[in-house]
């Protein structure tokens, strides 16, 4: 008996579909940063000479992948991140791979420049004067070195007196700490847990909630591993 495939089958096995997974496939794993679907797409139709698929149809390709990374047991995957699509490898072999680049680690941030990210993280847009409050201390050094490390940037200026500059996390910010948006963020009450810090007291915690900090996240917000970055 013959058996009959529908249009969606065929659109989903069909040459054109494998096609666009070969490509996807390739961008993200040739990109230095995450790739969005729309440039898949658009890439995908300017060198093909084809219309540019839809988002949704590349986000089925990068879920087609994944099923077969999955079935293949490989060592990676595609994770939505920082806006985009990237390979990261699964958490089993995170020993393994932590191991080949133990010596050439880099250092992570110190706990100022720490605490600096996170009042921006979650406050933005947040001044100097609002981080200085929660901190209670001067910020200075701890903003100038976020900037030159690229996980926060100015972003305007605030309406109050004498309209200090805004800061606002930027992408790389999402890069580095495996964020898809601000939305993934932890909350208050585990970024406590995580710290486990006495230093991070019900004082700073209560500043943090006058300034905006919620349960719910980053206020206004629209996948691995630990972020690392260099702080001389």
């Amino acid at each position: 008996m013959e058996t009959n495939v529908t249009p969606a089958t065929e659109a989903e096995n069909g040459p054109a579909s494998r096609a666009l997974e070969r490509v996807a496939e390739a961008l993200i794993f040739a990109a230095d940063e995450p790739v969005t679907a729309r440039r898949i797409a658009d890439v995908f139709g300017e060198v093909s000479g084809e219309p540019p698929p839809s988002e949704a149809v590349v986000e089925d390709a990068v879920a087609r992948l994944n099923a077969a990374y999955e079935a293949a047991e490989r060592a990676f995957r595609i994770h939505a991140w920082g806006g985009g699509f990237r390979m990261a490898t699964v958490p089993s072999v995170a020993p393994y791979v932590n191991a080949l680049f133990h010596e050439a680690r880099r250092r992570k941030l110190s706990r100022s420049l720490m605490e600096t990210l996170a009042v921006i993280a979650y406050r933005q847009p947040a001044t100097k004067p609002e981080v200085d409050h929660v901190r209670g201390v001067a910020s200075d050094y701890a903003l100038r070195r976020l900037l030159e490390l690229g996980l926060i940037d100015v972003i305007g200026r605030s309406d109050s007196v004498g309209r200090p500059l805004l800061y606002g996390t930027t992408r790389r910010f999402l890069e580095q700490f495996g964020l898809h948006t601000l939305g993934d963020l932890p909350n208050l009450r585990e970024v406590e847990e995580l710290l486990n810090d006495p230093a991070f007291n019900r004082e700073r915690a209560r500043l943090l909630m006058e300034k905006g900090l919620t349960s719910g996240g980053a206020p206004g917000a629209t996948a691995d591993s630990p972020a690392e970055a260099s702080d001389d």
